[in-house]
Parts: C-alpha cells; structure tokens; sequence
C-alpha cells in the first residue's frame, strides 16, 4: 500500500511518501479502504518531529481517516460498509490514516452518519469532531444563546473555524480571536460577528471586567488565563488545545468568586456514545457552505510540505487528504 511513512534517522524525523507493507492482522479485527484523511495540528507534530508524539519507528501517522471496510471480524460492520475514525492512539502508537489501508479495532470505528460522505467526514476530521465535542460541553454547562457572546480562540485553525460554523449555526453571537488579519473575511464567512487581535490577550489580570458568556480555547496559556480573568459569572470555557503552551498563569479567583467553569474536552478517548453523537449533529448542523469554505485539498504525496505550513502558522481551515 502507499502510505506516509516516518522513520527517525541519527534522532530526526524524516517523512516519506512511500509503497509500505500492508498492516498486519493482529493490528486490529477490521481492514479498512481508506479514501480520505486530514492534516490536523497532531498530525504536523509527528510529520515535522517537532512535537514528542511519535515513539515507535517506522510509523504511519493519520489520526483520522474515512473509508470503506475491506473486511470484518466482528458483525457489526460489514464490507462496503462507510466508516470513520478519530483518535485512540491512531497514528501516533498504531498505524494510522495517511495509507491506503488501516487495521483498527471495531469499537474505535464509528459507522458514518447519514448527510456525511467520507469527503465531507474529513473536512470535518479530528478538529471538528473535538469542536463538537467543545460546543457540547459549553451547552451542558448551560450556556445558550441568549447567554451572550462566545469567543472562539486560534479561530482559523481547524478547531476553531469548525466551532465559529456550529456555533453559528445554532444561534450564537460568535468572537473570533486571530493573529492574522488575511483570515478575517475566511472568518466572517465561517459567522464571526467581530475578530479580535490575538495581542489583546497577551497579558491579564486575575479578574477582569466580565465579557464572556462562553470560550472555545484551543490555545492554552496566557490566552487562557485571559479568558478566564473575563468569563461572565457562571461562564464556561471548553479548553482542548496547548498550541500557546501548557502553563496557565491563573488564579482561583474566577472559580471561586465568579462560578467559572473550566472544562477540559479531550478527543482522543470520548466513549462510543458520545462519539456517535457528535458525528450525527455534525452532520445536521454543518451547512454545505462550510465544507467549500474551510477546506484545502492535497494528494497523500504533498502531506509533508503541508505539515510544515500548518507548524509555520501558513493554513487556515482544514486540510483534506485525498488517500485514494
């Protein structure tokens, strides 16, 4: 099969687009034909080496990828079948998406709702299943629409343009926050009613004046404690990112004085029951004119480059792979 492989040569990473062994069986009960994955920011870590991720060479990174079974042990899915993947470990510790087959474990697969293709799954990818995911923990934390505005941080990236889209979608006064001003119209077409310079939340104070119904963060440190510092009383911020580091220069004081919620959302482990119901209000909510905004298409050939752009801050959106 081809595949995206990563090998590590005198301590460095190097990537190469290559014919590679088919995956072995004891890998998983379910072959997969992959047709599509996605460049995520995880996925540029590992290609470019620059983040600690992989630990095992050689390696097929891809935490994502959508495609039809090849075959099944297990009853549950069946050949022809459409499915899509997202994290457990998959193409960081186990083989993963940017190959023209995958071995997985049936209960990492989830069928592929109705209204999704594979296309249309990968635009969505790892970084909008966890924008769901974000949006869902903001909605149980009791944060509506008439709550006031949310703020979406890192919002040309992956995570964040998914987040502005649903959020929008579902009513809300959506803020984008970018350090880029060549991503604002991209970001008032995704819903934005207003962007904010990323420099305004370089420095904070413990408390600041309230402004902040909800946050989706994707940036982690100082941008987060700035959220924090801002959030509205009985405010939530769903953070699920570290691209601005994993330090958090905070204090107790929006927690204890007023009721702020921090919640973590992970991805990578979300239960199947939580899984399956993302992906079906992905497919309900994302208009069709998110999938022509939001998307870059490349070849399984041009992955590497694109990882380095995506570590250079050089792409907004999400990266589509064409696998086959």
């Amino acid at each position: 099969m081809k595949a995206v492989v990563l090998e590590q040569v005198e301590g460095q990473t190097q990537a190469e687009v290559k014919q590679f062994s088919a995956p072995a069986a004891e890998l998983g009960n379910v072959l997969v034909d992959v047709e599509w994955s996605s460049l995520n920011y995880k996925d540029a870590l590992a290609i470019t080496g620059k983040g600690k991720i992989i630990r095992n060479f050689p390696m097929v990174p891809g935490i994502d990828f959508a495609g039809r079974v090849a075959s099944s042990d297990d009853a549950a899915f069946s050949a022809g079948q459409e499915v899509v993947l997202t994290g457990w470990g998959v193409g960081e510790n186990h083989w993963g998406g940017l190959a023209e087959q995958a071995r997985v474990k049936s209960e990492w697969l989830v069928a592929l709702p109705a209204g999704l293709t594979a296309r249309k799954a990968m635009i969505v990818g790892t970084a909008g299943f966890t924008a769901m995911l974000c949006v869902m923990a903001l909605e149980e934390a009791g944060v509506t629409p008439e709550s006031g505005e949310v703020v979406v941080t890192g919002a040309s990236g992956g995570v964040g343009s998914t987040a502005i889209a649903l959020l929008h979608a579902l009513g809300y006064q959506v803020v984008a926050v970018s350090g880029r001003e060549s991503t604002h119209d991209y970001l008032r077409q995704l819903g934005a009613s207003r962007i904010l310079p990323r420099s305004e939340f370089a420095e904070t104070r413990p408390l600041e004046k309230q402004v902040w119904a909800g946050a989706v963060d994707t940036v982690g440190g100082n941008v987060l404690a700035k959220l924090l510092a801002q959030m509205n009383y009985s405010g939530c911020v769903a953070a699920c990112g570290l691209a601005g580091g994993f330090s958090l220069p905070t204090t107790v004081m929006p927690f204890i004085l007023r009721n702020v919620r921090l919640q973590g959302v992970d991805s990578v482990s979300a239960p199947i029951e939580r899984r399956v119901a993302a992906w079906e209000r992905l497919a309900k909510l994302l208009p069709e004119s998110f999938y022509e905004t939001a998307t870059t298409e490349i070849s399984l050939e041009q992955a590497p480059k694109f990882a380095d752009d995506i570590m250079n801050n050089a792409v907004q959106g999400r990266t589509l792979v064409k696998v086959k």
